[in-house]
Protein backbone atom coordinates (compact mmCIF):
# COMPACT_ATOMS: atom_id res chain seq x y z
CA UNK A 1 0.00 0.00 0.00
CA UNK A 2 1.30 3.50 -0.91
CA UNK A 3 2.31 5.53 2.15
CA UNK A 4 0.64 8.91 2.61
CA UNK A 5 2.96 11.87 3.27
CA UNK A 6 2.16 15.27 4.77
CA UNK A 7 4.40 17.15 2.33
CA UNK A 8 5.99 15.82 -0.86
CA UNK A 9 8.63 18.04 -2.43
CA UNK A 10 9.38 17.90 -6.14
CA UNK A 11 13.02 18.92 -6.57
CA UNK A 12 16.15 18.12 -4.57
CA UNK A 13 18.10 21.30 -5.23
CA UNK A 14 19.08 23.77 -2.48
CA UNK A 15 15.56 25.19 -2.11
CA UNK A 16 13.89 21.77 -2.04
CA UNK A 17 16.40 20.41 0.47
CA UNK A 18 15.93 23.35 2.84
CA UNK A 19 12.15 23.06 2.49
CA UNK A 20 12.42 19.37 3.48
CA UNK A 21 14.49 20.23 6.55
CA UNK A 22 12.12 23.00 7.59
CA UNK A 23 9.11 20.72 7.09
CA UNK A 24 10.71 18.30 9.56
CA UNK A 25 10.97 21.14 12.08
CA UNK A 26 7.18 21.37 11.76
CA UNK A 27 7.08 17.59 12.39
CA UNK A 28 5.74 16.79 8.95
CA UNK A 29 6.21 13.43 7.25
CA UNK A 30 8.33 14.36 4.21
CA UNK A 31 9.25 12.86 0.85
CA UNK A 32 11.57 14.36 -1.80
CA UNK A 33 11.34 13.34 -5.47
CA UNK A 34 14.01 14.38 -7.98
CA UNK A 35 14.59 13.55 -11.65
CA UNK A 36 18.38 13.62 -11.23
CA UNK A 37 20.55 10.73 -9.98
CA UNK A 38 21.80 12.79 -7.01
CA UNK A 39 20.59 15.54 -4.70
CA UNK A 40 21.82 19.12 -4.91
CA UNK A 41 20.45 20.31 -8.25
CA UNK A 42 22.39 22.69 -10.47
CA UNK A 43 25.01 23.85 -7.92
CA UNK A 44 26.02 20.26 -7.14
CA UNK A 45 26.06 18.95 -10.70
CA UNK A 46 26.93 21.91 -12.92
CA UNK A 47 28.94 24.10 -10.53
CA UNK A 48 30.33 21.93 -7.70
CA UNK A 49 33.49 24.02 -7.34
CA UNK A 50 32.12 27.41 -8.39
CA UNK A 51 32.12 29.97 -5.59
CA UNK A 52 28.70 31.24 -4.48
CA UNK A 53 28.79 34.67 -2.84
CA UNK A 54 25.15 35.47 -2.07
CA UNK A 55 24.22 32.93 0.62
CA UNK A 56 23.56 34.64 3.99
CA UNK A 57 26.18 34.03 6.73
CA UNK A 58 28.66 32.46 4.29
CA UNK A 59 31.24 34.88 2.85
CA UNK A 60 31.74 32.29 0.10
CA UNK A 61 31.19 28.59 -0.46
CA UNK A 62 31.19 26.24 -3.43
CA UNK A 63 28.18 24.55 -4.95
CA UNK A 64 29.35 21.26 -3.45
CA UNK A 65 29.87 22.78 0.00
CA UNK A 66 26.38 24.29 -0.12
CA UNK A 67 24.95 20.88 -1.03
CA UNK A 68 26.97 19.08 1.65
CA UNK A 69 25.79 21.55 4.30
CA UNK A 70 22.14 21.19 3.28
CA UNK A 71 22.40 17.39 3.28
CA UNK A 72 24.09 17.44 6.71
CA UNK A 73 21.25 19.63 7.98
CA UNK A 74 18.63 17.30 6.49
CA UNK A 75 20.36 14.14 7.80
CA UNK A 76 19.23 14.96 11.34
CA UNK A 77 15.79 13.71 10.25
CA UNK A 78 14.54 10.66 8.37
CA UNK A 79 13.46 11.67 4.87
CA UNK A 80 12.18 9.46 2.06
CA UNK A 81 14.25 10.26 -1.05
CA UNK A 82 13.28 9.15 -4.58
CA UNK A 83 15.93 9.80 -7.26
CA UNK A 84 15.91 9.32 -11.05
CA UNK A 85 12.15 9.85 -10.90
CA UNK A 86 10.32 12.50 -12.93
CA UNK A 87 6.85 13.81 -12.11
CA UNK A 88 4.52 13.38 -15.10
CA UNK A 89 1.00 14.02 -13.74
CA UNK A 90 -0.84 15.45 -10.73
CA UNK A 91 -4.33 14.43 -9.63
CA UNK A 92 -5.53 17.01 -7.07
CA UNK A 93 -7.87 16.24 -4.20
CA UNK A 94 -7.96 15.81 -0.45
CA UNK A 95 -5.22 13.28 -1.13
CA UNK A 96 -3.03 14.40 -4.04
CA UNK A 97 -1.96 11.57 -6.33
CA UNK A 98 1.36 11.94 -8.15
CA UNK A 99 2.32 9.90 -11.18
CA UNK A 100 6.05 9.64 -11.89
CA UNK A 101 8.18 7.68 -14.32
CA UNK A 102 8.48 4.99 -11.63
CA UNK A 103 5.05 4.79 -10.02
CA UNK A 104 2.35 6.45 -7.92
CA UNK A 105 2.84 8.60 -4.79
CA UNK A 106 0.22 10.00 -2.43
CA UNK A 107 0.52 13.17 -0.40
CA UNK A 108 -1.66 15.58 1.57
CA UNK A 109 0.18 18.63 0.19
CA UNK A 110 2.63 19.15 -2.65
CA UNK A 111 5.54 21.59 -2.74
CA UNK A 112 7.09 22.12 -6.18
CA UNK A 113 10.73 23.27 -6.09
CA UNK A 114 11.84 22.09 -9.51
CA UNK A 115 13.93 25.12 -10.48
CA UNK A 116 14.00 25.56 -14.24
CA UNK A 117 13.20 21.89 -14.75
CA UNK A 118 15.49 19.22 -16.13
CA UNK A 119 18.61 20.87 -17.52
CA UNK A 120 21.65 20.36 -19.70
CA UNK A 121 24.43 22.78 -20.68
CA UNK A 122 24.08 24.78 -23.90
CA UNK A 123 26.55 23.15 -26.29
CA UNK A 124 29.44 24.69 -28.20
CA UNK A 125 27.97 24.59 -31.69
CA UNK A 126 31.15 23.82 -33.57
CA UNK A 127 31.37 20.71 -35.71
CA UNK A 128 33.16 17.93 -33.84
CA UNK A 129 33.26 19.76 -30.50
CA UNK A 130 31.66 16.83 -28.68
CA UNK A 131 34.37 14.47 -29.90
CA UNK A 132 37.16 16.11 -27.86
CA UNK A 133 37.69 14.90 -24.29
CA UNK A 134 39.21 18.21 -23.13
CA UNK A 135 36.16 20.33 -24.03
CA UNK A 136 34.23 20.66 -20.76
CA UNK A 137 30.88 22.05 -19.60
CA UNK A 138 31.44 21.88 -15.86
CA UNK A 139 34.32 21.46 -13.45
CA UNK A 140 34.99 18.84 -10.83
CA UNK A 141 38.26 18.72 -8.91
CA UNK A 142 39.68 22.01 -10.12
CA UNK A 143 43.18 21.09 -8.93
CA UNK A 144 43.61 18.68 -11.86
CA UNK A 145 43.93 21.76 -14.12
CA UNK A 146 46.84 23.27 -12.20
CA UNK A 147 49.66 24.58 -14.44
CA UNK A 148 47.53 24.08 -17.58
CA UNK A 149 46.60 26.53 -20.34
CA UNK A 150 42.89 27.20 -19.95
CA UNK A 151 40.40 28.96 -22.24
CA UNK A 152 36.89 29.84 -21.03
CA UNK A 153 33.98 30.77 -23.32
CA UNK A 154 31.11 32.90 -22.05
CA UNK A 155 30.24 36.23 -20.49
CA UNK A 156 27.97 35.46 -17.55
CA UNK A 157 28.57 34.88 -13.86
CA UNK A 158 29.85 31.34 -14.29
CA UNK A 159 32.37 32.20 -17.00
CA UNK A 160 33.76 35.13 -15.00
CA UNK A 161 33.82 33.21 -11.71
CA UNK A 162 35.58 30.25 -13.30
CA UNK A 163 38.13 32.55 -14.89
CA UNK A 164 38.96 34.04 -11.50
CA UNK A 165 39.17 30.56 -9.96
CA UNK A 166 41.46 29.22 -12.69
CA UNK A 167 43.69 32.28 -12.50
CA UNK A 168 44.88 31.09 -9.09
CA UNK A 169 46.11 27.69 -10.33
CA UNK A 170 46.38 27.60 -14.15
CA UNK A 171 49.48 28.42 -16.17
CA UNK A 172 47.45 30.82 -18.35
CA UNK A 173 43.76 31.74 -18.30
CA UNK A 174 41.89 33.33 -21.23
CA UNK A 175 38.21 34.32 -21.33
CA UNK A 176 36.46 34.93 -24.65
CA UNK A 177 33.05 36.56 -25.02
CA UNK A 178 31.04 37.40 -28.14
CA UNK A 179 30.14 40.83 -26.75
CA UNK A 180 32.23 43.66 -25.31
CA UNK A 181 30.19 43.79 -22.11
CA UNK A 182 29.98 40.96 -19.59
CA UNK A 183 26.66 39.99 -17.99
CA UNK A 184 28.18 38.99 -14.64
CA UNK A 185 27.92 40.88 -11.35
CA UNK A 186 29.67 44.24 -11.60
CA UNK A 187 31.97 43.43 -8.67
CA UNK A 188 33.11 40.20 -10.36
CA UNK A 189 33.68 41.92 -13.72
CA UNK A 190 35.81 44.58 -12.06
CA UNK A 191 37.80 41.86 -10.29
CA UNK A 192 38.28 40.12 -13.65
CA UNK A 193 39.62 43.32 -15.23
CA UNK A 194 42.10 43.73 -12.38
CA UNK A 195 43.27 40.10 -12.62
CA UNK A 196 45.90 38.47 -14.82
CA UNK A 197 43.18 36.75 -16.91
CA UNK A 198 43.50 37.71 -20.58
CA UNK A 199 40.17 39.06 -21.89
CA UNK A 200 39.22 38.73 -25.58
CA UNK A 201 36.08 40.45 -26.97
CA UNK A 202 33.99 40.52 -29.14
CA UNK A 203 34.83 37.18 -30.74
CA UNK A 204 32.79 34.24 -32.05
CA UNK A 205 34.23 30.68 -32.02
CA UNK A 206 34.42 29.13 -35.49
CA UNK A 207 36.49 25.96 -35.24
CA UNK A 208 38.68 23.61 -33.22
CA UNK A 209 41.99 21.97 -34.05
CA UNK A 210 43.16 18.71 -32.52
CA UNK A 211 43.81 15.03 -32.97
CA UNK A 212 43.41 11.70 -31.19
CA UNK A 213 40.37 12.92 -29.27
CA UNK A 214 42.06 16.01 -27.80
CA UNK A 215 41.61 19.57 -29.00
CA UNK A 216 44.72 21.77 -29.05
CA UNK A 217 43.44 25.17 -30.25
CA UNK A 218 40.27 27.14 -30.88
CA UNK A 219 39.78 29.63 -33.72
CA UNK A 220 37.70 32.82 -33.57
CA UNK A 221 36.38 35.53 -35.89
CA UNK A 222 36.15 39.03 -34.52
CA UNK A 223 32.65 40.52 -34.68
CA UNK A 224 32.20 43.03 -37.55
CA UNK A 225 35.87 42.69 -38.48
CA UNK A 226 38.19 40.69 -40.70
CA UNK A 227 40.41 39.92 -37.69
CA UNK A 228 40.87 36.37 -36.49
CA UNK A 229 42.32 34.82 -33.33
CA UNK A 230 43.67 31.38 -32.50
CA UNK A 231 44.21 30.34 -28.89
CA UNK A 232 46.07 27.13 -28.02
CA UNK A 233 44.92 25.36 -24.85
CA UNK A 234 45.12 22.26 -22.71
CA UNK A 235 41.48 22.55 -21.58
CA UNK A 236 38.48 24.46 -22.94
CA UNK A 237 35.50 25.32 -20.73
CA UNK A 238 32.16 26.28 -22.26
CA UNK A 239 29.97 28.45 -20.04
CA UNK A 240 26.98 29.35 -22.21
CA UNK A 241 24.42 28.58 -19.53
CA UNK A 242 22.04 25.69 -19.87
CA UNK A 243 18.82 24.67 -21.54
CA UNK A 244 16.04 23.49 -19.29
CA UNK A 245 12.91 21.48 -19.94
CA UNK A 246 9.79 21.69 -17.79
CA UNK A 247 8.46 18.43 -19.25
CA UNK A 248 4.73 17.97 -18.72
CA UNK A 249 4.29 21.08 -16.52
CA UNK A 250 1.57 22.50 -18.80
CA UNK A 251 -0.54 19.40 -18.19
CA UNK A 252 -0.54 19.66 -14.39
CA UNK A 253 -3.57 21.98 -14.23
CA UNK A 254 -1.71 24.88 -12.58
CA UNK A 255 -1.95 28.55 -13.59
CA UNK A 256 1.27 29.46 -15.39
CA UNK A 257 3.08 32.61 -16.45
CA UNK A 258 5.03 31.31 -19.44
CA UNK A 259 6.85 28.31 -17.97
CA UNK A 260 6.52 29.34 -14.33
CA UNK A 261 3.92 28.49 -11.73
CA UNK A 262 1.91 31.49 -10.54
CA UNK A 263 1.77 31.79 -6.72
CA UNK A 264 0.37 34.25 -4.19
CA UNK A 265 2.05 35.66 -1.07
CA UNK A 266 1.54 32.32 0.70
CA UNK A 267 3.36 30.50 -2.15
CA UNK A 268 0.00 28.88 -2.98
CA UNK A 269 -0.66 27.87 -6.59
CA UNK A 270 -4.08 27.98 -8.25
CA UNK A 271 -4.78 24.46 -6.92
CA UNK A 272 -5.49 24.00 -3.16
CA UNK A 273 -2.79 22.10 -1.30
CA UNK A 274 -0.15 22.70 -3.98
CA UNK A 275 2.66 25.23 -3.42
CA UNK A 276 5.64 26.37 -5.50
CA UNK A 277 8.96 27.93 -4.47
CA UNK A 278 12.29 28.86 -6.01
CA UNK A 279 12.99 29.53 -9.67
CA UNK A 280 9.92 27.58 -10.85
CA UNK A 281 7.43 30.03 -9.32
CA UNK A 282 6.24 33.45 -10.43
CA UNK A 283 4.89 36.52 -8.66
CA UNK A 284 5.33 40.23 -9.36
CA UNK A 285 8.83 41.32 -8.38
CA UNK A 286 10.19 37.75 -8.23
CA UNK A 287 14.01 37.56 -8.12
CA UNK A 288 15.75 34.31 -9.06
CA UNK A 289 18.37 33.69 -6.39
CA UNK A 290 19.04 30.70 -4.15
CA UNK A 291 18.68 33.06 -1.17
CA UNK A 292 15.21 34.11 -2.34
CA UNK A 293 14.07 30.50 -2.69
CA UNK A 294 15.42 29.63 0.76
CA UNK A 295 13.19 32.38 2.16
CA UNK A 296 10.16 31.16 0.24
CA UNK A 297 10.54 27.63 1.65
CA UNK A 298 9.35 28.36 5.23
CA UNK A 299 6.46 30.45 3.87
CA UNK A 300 5.26 27.52 1.77
CA UNK A 301 5.81 24.90 4.49
CA UNK A 302 4.06 26.90 7.22
CA UNK A 303 1.08 27.60 5.00
CA UNK A 304 0.95 23.94 3.95
CA UNK A 305 0.85 22.97 7.63
CA UNK A 306 -1.92 25.52 8.20
CA UNK A 307 -3.80 23.98 5.25
CA UNK A 308 -3.51 20.59 6.96
CA UNK A 309 -4.41 21.99 10.39
CA UNK A 310 -6.63 25.08 9.86
CA UNK A 311 -7.08 25.61 13.60
CA UNK A 312 -3.35 26.19 14.08
CA UNK A 313 -1.66 29.48 13.26
CA UNK A 314 0.46 29.62 10.13
CA UNK A 315 3.13 31.52 12.08
CA UNK A 316 5.27 28.87 13.83
CA UNK A 317 7.33 29.07 16.97
CA UNK A 318 10.85 30.38 16.40
CA UNK A 319 13.48 27.65 16.31
CA UNK A 320 15.23 29.29 19.28
CA UNK A 321 12.21 28.39 21.42
CA UNK A 322 11.96 24.75 20.34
Amino acid sequence: MTQLYDITIIGGGPVGLFAAFYAHLRQAKVKVIDSLPQLGGQPAILYPEKTILDIPAFPSLTGQELTDNLLAQLSTFETTICLNETLTAIEPGEVISLTTTKGIHQTKTLLIAMGGGAFKPRPLEIEGADSFENVHYHVSNIQQYADKDVVILGGGDSAVDWSLAFEKIAKTTHIVHRRDNFRALEHSVEELKQSSVTIHTPLVPKGLSGENGRASAIHFDKVKSEDKLTLPFDHLFVNYGFKSSVGTLKEWGLELNRHRIVVNSKQETSVPGIYAIGDCCFYEGKIDLIATGLGEAPTAVNNAMNYLNPNEKAQPKHSTSL
